[in-house]
Order: structure tokens, then C-alpha cells, then sequence
């Protein structure tokens, strides 16, 4: 067998970045928001030095895109040759091991940093020409997270926003107890039986879960706003926290019935934005054929929100890992950049073949 010689593997590597192994972004674009954050010292005081912030964050993303654990990541950065390469190491470099993987992300989720990351990048694409345009479609999808097996009790109390009595005689272990994330009800279609009739109600599935919330641009499919809530939270109330993009070009809102509110229709008249919301079926009622017909209309263009969460499940197998909702924000924020890296980079790609 011959021998593999450095040429070899750099055909390789290039291979591999042609065929898109990696995002290639320019990450130095968060530099200030990272140093910022971090507030690292300036070495006076003698230890060994902090790994670069922006190194660390590159780890961060190539964890979110490859769906991996902390202590999997440092085994797969030390293994594979591509992920070195991302990061910019060498073979005598020293890796960041789990445990500093997972103090820094826990840096920047207690610093609240990640909305300042995300935007950041935005403002990367809005300056590459990518504007929020013809409009937004609003929509939210759950995403699983670790159950918890609690009492009826200790559940009113999380829902009172109280600290079940027990758990205050044992602090050690309030860390592991999630008191946040809700269960909830998602509604699946009712399967044809075996004598051929359709049950009247659908399936009631309970999940444990949070809820990831965003707001994409109708153009170019680019996630603009989100909100990470706990699973029971009303997809409808969000509308008004934030969720809708006033810097669009158009004024047009899409999104499905949970939505359809008069709260929202007032609030949206009030803004300025323009309701493309799915109507409700009339209460014991047939659907007028008109409605119908709208609401059909509505869908060609509303289904293209559930691409985006399509793509976090599929392609990087978006679930959260750890407890608390603080962590679980920090963990759908970085999904959402890396989906936005990974589409800016499709989109760039497609002008180019152009």
C-alpha cells in the first residue's frame, strides 16, 4: 500500500470543501460581541491563557450543525481531520476538552449573549443584500427536551411559579429539575380504522417539550426574529411579544389559525402590518367555500416556515439537551444561526450558478 503524503491530504481536505463540509463564514464578525462578553483578563495575573473566544464559538457551532455532546465533540475534533481544519488547529494544538466547552457556553448562556450573536450575523446579511422582504411568516414548532417525572403537586406548584417544598430540603439537586419546560397536547390526525371509518377526534400525543418561535422573511427564507417558551405556552400570544419583524419591506403577515385572534388582528392593524392569518372553521359550522379557497391560497405561501423547522429536525436533529429554559434559549439560538449560516450559504451558491 503506498504511503499517504502530505499532497494526499490536502486533496482531501479540498475535496471536502468542495463538496460544503464545512460553513465557510466569516466568524470574525463576532469577535467584539464574544470579547465583550467574556471580559477575559489580560494575562497579568500569570495561568495559562483562555482559548480564543472565537474559537470557541466556531466549536459551538460545529456542535449545534453535527448535533453532538460536549465530551463527542471533543473526541471528533481530536478524530477528524475536517473539523480541525474548521477550527484552524493543527496536529500538536492543544483541543478544548468538554468540560471548556461546556464553561464557555455556560459563560455566554448566564451573559443572555446569544441575542446579541444573532443579530450580529443578521446584520452580516443584511449587508451581503439579504433584507427582510415581501413580507413574514410566523409559526412554532416543539422541540424535545429531557422529561421530568414530577408529582401533581410539585407540577401546580411549577405552574404557580413556586419551588416545590421538597425540592428546597434538597438544593443539590434543583439544578437537575427542569422548571420551565411544560408537558402538552399535540393533535395528530386520526388514522383510517380497519373497517374503513375515520375516528371523530384526533389523537391527543402529550409531549415534554420546549416551544422554539420564529419569524422568517418570505423572500429568502431567513429566520429575522424568535422566542424560545415552554411547551404549553399559546403560539398566538407571542405575536405580540416581539415575534413580528418591523424592518421588513413588506407589511403582509402569514401564519396559521393559532394566531388568529382579535388581540392579534387589532394589535397587527395598530403596526401597521397587513393580516394574511389562517381563518377559523365557524364553531358546528361547514367551512364557507371562500374561506377555503383563502385559506388555500394562504398555505402555498405559509408552508415555507415549516422548511426551516424541517431542516433544524432533519439536518442537525435540533433537541435540547439540557434543563431550564435560560439553557434551552441559548440552544435554539444557536440553531437558528447555524440554519441562517447554512441558508445564507445555499443562497450565495444559487446567485453564483446564476
Amino acid at each position: 500500500m503506498q504511503q499517504a503524503g502530505f499532497f494526499d491530504v490536502e486533496e482531501r481536505l479540498a475535496r471536502l470543501s468542495g463538496l460544503g463540509d464545512q460553513l465557510d463564514v466569516d466568524f470574525e464578525v463576532f469577535r467584539p460581541d464574544l470579547e465583550k462578553t467574556l471580559a477575559y483578563s489580560d494575562g497579568s495575573k500569570g495561568g495559562r491563557p483562555p482559548f480564543d473566544p472565537v474559537l470557541m464559538f466556531k466549536i459551538l457551532v460545529i456542535q449545534t450543525l453535527n448535533n453532538l455532546s460536549d465530551e463527542r465533540t471533543e473526541y471528533l475534533i481530536n478524530d477528524r481531520l475536517s473539523f480541525m481544519r474548521f477550527l484552524g488547529l493543527g496536529l500538536s494544538d492543544r483541543v478544548p476538552d468538554a468540560r471548556t466547552v461546556w464553561l464557555f457556553r455556560e459563560r455566554l448562556t448566564r451573559a443572555g449573549a446569544i441575542d446579541r450573536l444573532f443579530n450580529r450575523f443578521d446584520t452580516t446579511l443584511r449587508n451581503a443584500g439579504y433584507l427582510p422582504m415581501s413580507g413574514q411568516i410566523l409559526d412554532a414548532t416543539l422541540v424535545a427536551a429531557p422529561k421530568q417525572r414530577n408529582t401533581n403537586a410539585e407540577k401546580a406548584d411549577l405552574r404557580a411559579g413556586r419551588i416545590p417544598e421538597d425540592w428546597q430540603d434538597k438544593p443539590a439537586q434543583l439544578p437537575y429539575k427542569d422548571r420551565h419546560a411544560r408537558w402538552t397536547l399535540k393533535f395528530t390526525k386520526a388514522k383510517r380504522q380497519d373497517d374503513g371509518t375515520i375516528p371523530a377526534t384526533d389523537l391527543p400525543i402529550p409531549f415534554f417539550d420546549c416551544k422554539s418561535h420564529v419569524s422568517i422573511d418570505r423572500k429568502f427564507r431567513l429566520i429575522r426574529e424568535w422566542k424560545t417558551t415552554d411547551a404549553a405556552a399559546s403560539d398566538g400570544a407571542r405575536l405580540r411579544e416581539g415575534l413580528l419583524d418591523k424592518t421588513n419591506t413588506a407589511s403582509s403577515v402569514w401564519a396559521d389559525t393559532a394566531y388568529r385572534s382579535k388581540a392579534n388582528e387589532d394589535f397587527m392593524e395598530k403596526q401597521g402590518f397587513v393580516s394574511k392569518v389562517h381563518r377559523k372553521k365557524p364553531h358546528l359550522k361547514p367551512m364557507p367555500r371562500h374561506i377555503q379557497r383563502s385559506n388555500a391560497g394562504k398555505s402555498v405561501i405559509r408552508s415555507r416556515v415549516e422548511h426551516v423547522f424541517a431542516d433544524q429536525k432533519s439536518q442537525t436533529g435540533l433537541f435540547v439537551r439540557t434543563v431550564g429554559i435560560t439553557r434551552a434559549t441559548m440552544r435554539i439560538g444557536l440553531a437558528n444561526i447555524v440554519y441562517n449560516m447554512r441558508r445564507f450559504l445555499f443562497l450565495e451558491r444559487l446567485n453564483a450558478s446564476a
